[in-house]
């Protein structure tokens, strides 16, 4: 019953609108019939416009009346593109556009599709599965599969792409991206001579409108050649990014211009007519197009996904670099990890005692954030300047580096075994900076604060210690939930250093300070070559450490501000902080907080560990654009290598696999330094 009265809607706004030659430019009638007949069966629609010649002639004389004069150029210039060269005033226009549709020139096709199909993204499924036959019978009817080969037509997709190739060519000669592509200084333009070429075939197509292209044709050729070679200078410009450092402007520069001239490529395709049945096939597929473009051209979701994944791969390419010093191939190294990390340790367990210390200044929470984050920034950055390693730091750099290894290895030459092994020396390697960090961030803590007590007579443990042990409590506490948000902020932090070496590049700061004339003038050229190297290698990591530091120090204060149970959890600082609620105890504590307090430290550092690896390789697949289900043998293969071999997740065990493993990461992860 439901299909009779749906087939019966369409027949009856047919009967309503087109039982007589109806000559209103009106888009309602349209609109009316597209929706009943998406809600019918499309072979009865057929049937009846093929029994009914009348209703046919009278629909095909609206559909061609309300088309007339109706330029489409917009829909193909316009659509789906770019409109700014940066992603905020893009992201906004979006938004706007998707909330409160622009006002646009009625006499437009653009207007026509946005009044006429409110959901053009589900019309054009609609149409796509449809039976090719019935679409080009209906194409027939309505007078509209031979009208790819109307001058007026053709006129529309020659104006839009010449109008593309201006665009493009004058966002192409800019400083700042021919800078990105130096290997086309010394040859033709490329963008210049697309634009010659398709200004040529407007003034052959003035003089002879009925000129038809043939992918036979000379001037076909040549203009697929130079789409070819735009095509080929915005790859290089991207690819050029590891090289040369690159901005977000740039990077939507590069994007805008590469869909210009894939639009200009798929405009070129629709002339092409080598035979008859290109004509229906090319009048279908530009209908289909414009379709296409109008449905994408808010999309928010590509925007960010196309805007943000160039410079995502950057950030990770550099972490990627910087990760390759964490993955610990042989025993040596293995130890050289234990003594960085015990440095580290070291040196977190003075910065607990200072924290508690800072707690009993009087203060607003303002006051007690600055100094909890000065405390832990100039602590970490110490760290780093002093070669020790703080063993949460090491995810967010070797999840780079092992996307990086996955997605240049190439997922069919790639070798299982040798990858499950790489991932256990990454293992054992965060395994002993672990140990590293906890055995001495423990001893140093409870030295310090028993030094204070014997210098004061005084245990400045006692009034926190109920805290401290309530912390390592996770069924008293949110520790896990503080673990996850120090994780989030060691990914964040492995960001900013990423980000920051990617402006260096970008920004040549480097060079900038090497032939800085006053500096030069000043202190001299050797201090001057000396200074640029060294902000070079550690700029990106001291900032990165400062703001880790400022993130931790101040989620607590702030949260406390707002009322939320906000804080942070890190392995090594609970460790130095479970010495001091020991010693605030006397070592008088039952032995279920002792046992729970010392299990949920290696609790805190797994959760640290989870997040930060688990969001940095998100970023660095997405970076990459790998597929997680690409890898999920990957998975399987490194599961059974640890049945196999436990122990070597956790020892430097010699293995036949260590010079296949390590030929597999740097064959593939070069340095930063030999890339500039």
């Amino acid at each position: 019953m439901k299909f009779l009265n749906s087939s019966i809607n369409f027949k009856s706004v047919l009967k309503k609108y087109f039982s007589f030659k109806n000559e209103t430019l009106s888009l309602e009638p349209f609109a009316e019939l597209l929706e009943s007949v998406k809600r019918a069966d499309f072979t009865d629609v057929i049937n009846f416009f093929r029994n009914n010649p009348v209703f046919a002639e009278n629909f095909k004389y609206y559909l061609h009346h309300i088309f007339e004069e109706r330029p489409f150029n917009l829909s193909l210039t316009e659509a789906n593109i770019l409109s700014e060269n940066a992603f905020f005033p893009e992201l906004k226009k979006r938004v706007l556009n998707t909330i409160l549709p622009p006002v646009v020139n009625e006499k437009t096709v653009w207007y026509m599709i946005d009044n006429v199909s409110v959901r053009p993204k589900k019309d054009l499924k609609y149409f796509y599965n449809l039976p090719e036959n019935e679409i080009n019978e209906f194409f027939t009817i309505l007078g509209i599969s031979d009208f790819i080969k109307n001058a007026r037509v053709k006129n529309e997709m020659i104006f839009a792409m010449n109008i593309l190739s201006w665009r493009v060519t004058g966002a192409a000669m800019e400083v700042e991206v021919v800078r990105m592509a130096p290997e086309y200084r010394n040859f033709d333009n490329p963008f210049l001579a697309l634009q010659n070429e398709l200004e040529g075939l407007a003034e052959e197509f003035k003089n002879n409108p009925e000129i038809q292209l043939t992918s036979k044709d000379s001037r076909y050729k040549q203009i697929k050649i130079y789409i070819e070679q735009c095509q080929e200078f915005v790859n290089i410009a991207f690819k050029n990014s590891s090289k040369y450092g690159i901005s977000g402007k740039i990077n939507q520069s590069l994007l805008k211009i590469g869909q210009q001239i894939q639009r200009i490529y798929e405009i070129v395709q629709l002339l092409v007519i080598d035979n008859e049945d290109d004509v229906i096939i090319k009048s279908k597929q530009l209908v289909f197009n414009i379709l296409s473009y109008k449905s994408h051209k808010n999309n928010i979701t590509e925007l960010i996904n196309d805007s943000t994944r160039l410079i995502s791969h950057l950030i990770t390419n550099h972490t990627a670099e910087t990760g390759t010093h964490y993955i610990t191939s042989t025993r040596k190294e293995y130890m050289t990890m234990f003594y960085k990390a015990s440095g580290g340790g070291i040196i977190v367990g003075a910065l607990c005692v200072l924290k508690m210390l800072y707690g009993y200044i009087p203060g607003s929470d303002f006051s007690h954030a600055f100094l909890y984050s000065m405390n832990y920034a100039m602590g970490f950055v110490m760290i780093y300047l002093m070669g020790f390693t703080l063993a949460t730091k090491q995810p967010a750099m070797t999840a780079a580096t092992m996307t990086k290894v996955l997605s240049e290895e190439g997922y069919s030459k790639r070798n299982n075994t040798e990858f499950a092994h790489l991932v256990s020396k990454l293992f054992r390697s965060q395994f002993i900076a672990f140990v590293g960090n906890v055995l001495l961030s423990f001893p140093i803590a409870l030295a310090i604060i028993y030094g204070l007590d014997v210098f004061f007579s005084q245990n400045l443990a006692v009034d926190r210690s109920d805290k401290l042990l309530k912390d390592l409590d996770p069924f008293k506490s949110k520790a896990i939930l503080h673990a996850s948000i120090a994780g989030f902020y060691l990914f964040i932090s492995g960001i900013i250093s990423g980000n920051i070496g990617n402006n260096s590049v970008f920004y040549q700061i480097p060079e900038r300070i090497a032939k800085n004339l006053s500096i030069r003038r000043v202190f001299g050229k050797k201090f001057a070559g000396n200074l640029s190297k060294y902000y070079a290698k550690n700029w990106p990591g001291i900032v990165s450490n400062f703001w880790f530091g400022v993130f931790l120090g101040a989620t607590a204060p702030v949260g406390l501000f707002f009322g939320l149970d906000l804080d942070i959890r890190h392995i090594t600082f609970a460790a130095g902080n479970f010495a001091l609620g020991l010693y605030g105890k006397d070592f008088t504590v039952d032995s279920y907080t002792f046992w729970i307090s010392f299990i949920t430290v290696f609790l805190i550092g797994f959760f640290n560990f989870l997040i930060s690896f688990t969001l940095s390789m998100f970023l660095a697949f997405r970076s990459r654009k790998l597929n997680f289900g690409q890898v999920s043998e990957i998975y399987k293969e490194i599961f059974k290598y640890f049945i196999k071999h436990p122990l070597k997740f956790f020892l430097p065990l010699r293995s036949r696999l260590d010079k296949k493993a390590d030929d597999l990461m740097n064959n593939t992860v070069s340095t930063k330094s030999g890339d500039h």
